[in-house]
């Protein structure tokens, strides 16, 4: 499917909520439409394998959608469905029951059947607990089908739901079936409703632009550093995952460059965001054996895999990406100030916990591993708690680059943010800083990163370039002299500077002007003696 094709897909699914969703707002609308994609992927992706699997035996219905190819097998080969079930598992990873599939419900739709509500119930439930091997108790938890903004009774709730799905279903239609065309609307529209929700979108969306430079980094940084290949990375972690769109951005990364990745593990404290990363990552191919999405509140590490005492046992991962929420509030508490983690550099302050996710993040990174995450300018100059953490971050050599992004690419917030990126066993001993806050098309809502502006950033990151009022490698000698503040402008000046003046050239230039009018008024005179007027002074 063309680019532009998935823009018109994308499009027209966005087009359809804003048609159909009535009193229902945006946040709840995007959680059933959203949903409806996800069962619709797992569909084609189920019925495909299907196909293959089951070869000459697959049912011919001739293009007839009101039969469903998979249902007739189930109904004549009722002793071979638990092998074929089992062989499912096996090479996809779930099974799906006939009545359950899309096309099964957009039959429903389609003719209005009172039963599409209890259906779709009961589909959700199976995908929930026995579609997987390991069980998505919850993932469909925030689709109330029992809900009155569908309507008061069963009947106008099935109604309602009839008309939403076949609309999708119209849709979708038009276009190819194409399964990786579905991740792409998913991502669209995930964009679509983080655009009409103002600062609730920073709870589930990092921007495409941000997120292409965060996975850039660490892609960058999975090079072998002598010979340039690549190698695989193990294990990738974003603590604050949203909608997961950061963590499939690095995959994508780490395979176009020719890497593989191991297992992506991902952390979400809102219920509503969580389910839409376990989505998102099975929308995109991703095998449920390959991530791990934990629901939970990472400041006050309720995982029980990040609990682990056993340091030989403690997890670590090769590449952190994370976008927190910006200056959050928290409580740290005593017993957090001897947790493990915060323990070496102290508790950030009540006010901001940027630190705390960073320090975080940080715990868990191996050795040899890089992190990279964004946060607000004011985590490079605040004093207090904060210039302790930072001052020791600093002196033991694990800051690495400092960027700074321009203001208003976000949909939560207008003010400009940085990204740090972090290293262990890092070995020039500078910070690299890049200030990009000038390098952006600005537009009505948001302003935007070109692929000219992202490419400038990872080329001065991925070389340490240096360029007059925009990058510069600063010896830690220089920033202990500035009491360790890592505000940009204190290191890179962005002032054009007066240009000199060439006094005797300006006299010149003066001489020059001033014979010129003498010129000019000795020759307009003429013509005013010639026809008897009075001469200028």
């Amino acid at each position: 499917m063309t680019e532009q094709n998935q823009k018109q897909l994308g499009s027209t699914l966005w087009s359809i909520a804003d048609q159909l969703r009535g009193a229902m707002d945006a946040d709840d609308f995007r959680d059933y439409m959203l949903s409806f994609l996800f069962l619709r992927y797992l569909s084609d992706n189920y019925e495909m394998a299907a196909k293959k699997e089951l070869g000459r035996d697959y049912p011919d219905v001739g293009g007839d959608t009101r039969k469903v190819p998979l249902a007739l097998w189930y109904a004549n080969n009722v002793d071979d469905i638990p092998a074929f079930e089992k062989q499912m598992r096996r090479k996809v990873h779930y099974v799906i029951q006939p009545a359950h599939l899309w096309n099964s419900i957009a039959n429903l739709a389609r003719t209005q059947n009172g039963e599409l509500l209890n259906t779709l119930q009961a589909g959700f439930k199976y995908i929930e607990t026995e579609s997987f091997e390991s069980t998505f108790q919850g993932l469909f938890s925030e689709i109330d089908l029992s809900s009155p903004k569908l309507g008061k009774k069963y009947e106008d709730r099935n109604a309602k739901l009839c008309a939403i799905i076949q609309k999708i279903a119209e849709g979708l239609a038009e276009f190819s079936t194409n399964i990786d065309a579905l991740g792409d609307a998913y991502e669209y529209l995930i964009g679509q409703f983080a655009a009409g929700s103002g600062k609730k979108a920073g709870e589930f969306y990092t921007p495409q632009q941000i997120s292409d430079i965060l996975s850039a980094i660490v892609t960058l940084d999975s090079q072998e550093p002598k010979t340039g290949t690549k190698k695989r990375l193990e294990s990738v972690l974003d603590f604050a995952c949203g909608s997961g769109s950061l963590l499939l951005n690095v995959r994508k990364k780490v395979n176009k460059a020719g890497g593989t990745i191991g297992k992506i593990f991902g952390q979400e404290k809102n219920i509503t965001t969580y389910n839409l990363a376990r989505m998102n990552m099975l929308l995109h191919g991703v095998k449920d054996t390959e991530f791990d999405i934990f629901h939970g509140d990472t400041l006050l590490n309720e995982w029980d895999m990040m609990r682990e005492q056993n340091p030989a046992k403690k997890p670590a991962f090769d590449a952190i990406v994370a976008n927190p929420p910006f200056s959050y509030r928290w409580e740290p508490t005593d017993a957090l100030a001897d947790d493990v983690r915060f323990k070496s550099h102290g508790l950030a302050p009540k006010s901001a916990a940027d630190f705390a996710f960073l320090l975080h993040g940080f715990h868990f990174l191996k050795d040899e591993g890089v992190m990279a995450i964004i946060l607000p300018h004011g985590v490079l100059f605040r004093g207090g708690a904060e210039e302790r953490i930072r001052t020791k971050l600093l002196k033991d050599g694990h800051i690495d680059t400092v960027i700074g992004l321009p203001a208003n690419l976000f949909y939560s917030t207008g003010i400009p943010v940085c990204i740090l990126v972090l290293k262990k066993c890092k070995k020039p001993d500078d910070v690299l800083f890049i200030n990009a806050a000038e390098h952006f098309v600005k537009g009505k809502r948001q302003n935007q990163l070109s692929e000219e502006h992202i490419a400038k950033i990872i080329d001065a990151y991925r070389f340490r370039q240096e360029e007059t009022r925009y990058s510069r490698r600063v010896s830690m000698a220089e920033i202990e002299k500035n009491d360790f503040n890592l505000n940009i402008s204190r290191y890179i000046s962005t002032a054009v500077g007066e240009a000199e003046i060439d006094l005797q050239e300006i006299n010149t230039e003066l001489v020059t002007l001033a014979q010129n009018i003498k010129d000019a008024r000795d020759k307009h005179n003429g013509f005013l003696k010639e026809l008897g007027l009075p001469a200028l002074p």
